[in-house]
């Protein structure tokens, strides 16, 4: 790997940490990983367990744990999918919702702010990203 690109990955790894640190230390009480499994069910709601994990890239069971106190503090509402007896489909709460805005939201601007202060090109970064989920939704539809 090239040694710029290489210190520019660790400066923006350190960045993500030391605000994720500062950020869920005021969160009223959310881990960083709750912050992330409310954006993710913002993102894609009525969401299954499963594809939240797929989106996350972690497990069922992690899904599941991490829900629990989520769905117990009300900020997520968890019900049967009327197509399927057996699969639950997640919602934000209009809690879990303000919970998110108030906690991620913020962290995604800080992050993203750093993140160009220190001379990543996130806009170029976002553009590519974005363009490779299109070409990858577009082979998953191809037969």
């Amino acid at each position: 790997m090239d040694e710029g690109l290489a210190d520019l990955l660790h400066r923006v790894v350190m960045l993500l940490g030391e605000a994720t640190r500062r950020r869920t230390d005021d969160t009223d009480g959310l881990t960083y990983s709750q912050i992330r499994l409310l954006g993710a069910i913002e993102d894609i709601e009525p969401a299954t367990q499963h594809r939240l994990a797929q989106a996350l890239s972690v497990s069922d069971p992690a899904i599941s744990r991490t829900l629990r106190p989520l769905e117990a503090d009300g900020l997520v509402r968890i019900t049967t999918d009327p197509e399927h007896a057996r699969r639950r489909l997640v919602r934000l709460t209009e809690a879990g919702r303000k919970a998110f805005h108030s906690a991620g939201k913020p962290l995604y601007d800080e992050f993203r702010a750093g993140l160009i202060a220190a001379g990543f090109p996130y806009e170029r970064y976002l553009e590519d990203t974005l363009r490779l989920a299109e070409i990858l939704a577009a082979d998953r539809e191809d037969p």
